[in-house]
């Protein structure tokens, strides 16, 4: 008897651990998604910081020279009509993540591109695909070093014509200023995903805005300065360059908006981060929509008002390149955003690289 009790005890205790194994599993679906990854968090609001961040840049400082070559009626036609392409486009991509048949996730841009390309091409084209992407990610983190080690310089430059008087020319050289901007990105890097990296996007969309909305205040104090608004409906005239200056420069412009709304490279990453229900599909549409709306009109104020204050010799960038320069403090207060933005737009588009690696 004693030995029957004693065996029923052994065999309560071997089977205890697979009653506790059981309950946990079946627990850990709430932290678990469909492809076995960590639970993803995503919103609207944090997949519209990650587009934000990655399409207001810098490059909105420079949308007054674009305007300036195209004239008052085609730069803010140009400007709504690449919005209004680039909405679709996105749409279509983002229909990409789920695959039609299986509805496998589709983490990746080249995931989209192995999953609806076909059999015949889907070797060569992923390839291509991710080779062309993975090198636009590369020089898009370059062209952001380089970028803000300017902005890093204007602010030094600043402060030093202003203890001078004027007098010096204050040269600096821009390499110790790259190796600044490397390091707090090599700290940052250490960021495991893109949905832990949402709170930074976030900071630095906020720095979009700032910088954004310093130019657009200044270029408005400049109209009331000048009293008049200038820039003609046709841009820079043919009087002033020749005719295949004019060529050129207006497809530099065109060149200039299509870039400034550019990120589909990361969108299917971005989606990656969104939780489910409601579809990924209809979370992102949604982020996409108002993330354009309210970069298009930024651009638009931006643009215009720049090219209203300073017509057909329009800077190519506001801040930094003979545009606006007072006063001196608020100019490096939108530089210092441009520095702090730009270390966030490093990192959304570094992280489709280090997930290959």
């Amino acid at each position: 008897m004693g030995d029957n009790t004693a065996a029923r005890k052994q065999l309560q205790l071997h089977h205890n651990p697979v009653i506790d194994v059981s309950l946990n599993v079946q627990g850990g679906s709430n932290y678990i998604d469909d492809d076995g990854r960590p639970k993803r968090t995503g919103t609207v609001w944090t997949a519209s910081s990650h587009i934000i961040t990655a399409v207001v840049g810098s490059g909105v400082l420079s949308l007054t020279w674009a305007i300036a070559q195209l004239g008052w009626i085609a730069g803010p036609v140009v400007m709504v009509m690449f919005s209004i392409i680039t909405n679709h486009t996105s749409t279509l991509l983002v229909s990409c993540y789920r695959d039609p048949v299986t509805g496998k996730r589709n983490c990746t841009y080249s995931d989209a591109v192995r999953s609806h390309l076909g059999e015949f091409c889907v070797n060569l084209g992923v390839k291509m695909c991710g080779f062309i992407q993975q090198l636009t990610l590369f020089g898009a983190t370059i062209g952001y070093t380089v970028t803000a080690s300017i902005s890093m310089v204007a602010i030094k430059r600043s402060n030093c014509f202003h203890n001078s008087g004027g007098k010096d020319p204050c040269h600096a050289s821009y390499y110790p200023y790259m190796l600044a901007f490397g390091i707090p990105e090599i700290i940052l890097s250490q960021i495991p995903n893109f949905d832990k990296l949402s709170w930074f996007s976030i900071v630095a969309a906020v720095m979009s805005f700032t910088y954004s909305g310093i130019g657009l205040a200044l270029g408005v104090a400049k109209v009331a300065e000048n009293g008049k608004i200038k820039g003609s409906m046709t841009g820079m005239s043919t009087g002033a360059v020749t005719p295949a200056q004019k060529m050129w420069r207006t497809f530099q412009a065109l060149g200039n908006i299509a870039f400034a709304y550019s990120y589909s490279i990361i969108l299917i990453e971005i989606q990656d981060t969104v939780k489910s229900p409601p579809s990924e599909m209809k979370t992102m549409k949604k982020a996409t929509r108002f993330s354009l709306a309210v970069t298009s009109i930024f651009y638009i104020l931006c643009g215009c008002t720049g090219y209203a204050a300073f017509g057909d010799i329009a800077p190519g960038n506001l801040l930094t390149d003979r545009g606006l320069s007072n006063p001196l403090w608020l100019i490096d207060v939108a530089n210092a955003a441009i520095v702090i933005n730009l270390v966030g737009a490093y990192q959304v588009f570094a992280q489709p690289i280090f997930a290959l690696v």
